[in-house]
């Protein structure tokens, strides 16, 4: 099963693909998708869907999972990252694709073992569990978390299943 994960954001949003074979995780891509910052923020909006789309259309995945908002001390900052957020949320789905959402203190808890993980912390981790990795920035290690946490959300799910059945 091919995921990719998201760490949204308006100026650079992250995304990492992975392969998911049970247990076995290998990476397969990574980025970042950059908006111009000065640019009005429609036209920013609009630059990220595009380029979102690309992405999905190269790597086609099976499913994918998104980081969700968390509150900053600023206002805008937090209003700007919904919205890209939002973006994600649409592009993924107009493709097609069923969309888990996860807490960043879940994501560092499942990478990491403890939700309060710094972002070195989760790269490092990240790291470990793609071995060759190369990581093309700290919002794709993000967006690469994401992509390992929902493949073992996925897993526990189906093991479930199975011992429910």
């Amino acid at each position: 099963m091919i995921l990719i994960g998201f760490d949204p954001g308006l100026g650079t949003t992250g995304w990492g693909v992975i392969a998911a074979d049970g247990n076995r995780l290998s990476h397969i891509a990574n980025g970042q998708v950059k908006t111009e910052t000065h640019a009005p923020l429609a036209e920013r909006l609009v630059a990220l869907h595009d380029q979102l789309t690309d992405v999905l259309l190269t790597h086609r995945p099976d499913g994918a999972a998104v980081e969700e908002v968390f509150v900053n001390a600023n206002p805008q900052s937090t209003l700007k990252l919904g919205q890209a957020r939002g973006v994600v949320l649409l592009t993924v789905a107009r493709q097609g694709i069923q969309v888990g959402e996860y807490a960043a203190r879940l994501i560092k808890k499942a990478v990491v073992g403890t939700g309060a993980a710094e972002k070195g912390q989760v790269h490092a981790m990240v790291s470990r569990l793609l071995p060759g990795v190369k990581i093309s920035g700290p919002d794709a290690a993000d967006a690469l978390a994401v992509a390992i946490t929902h493949a073992h959300h996925l897993a526990s799910a189906r093991a479930m299943k199975r011992i429910i059945a």
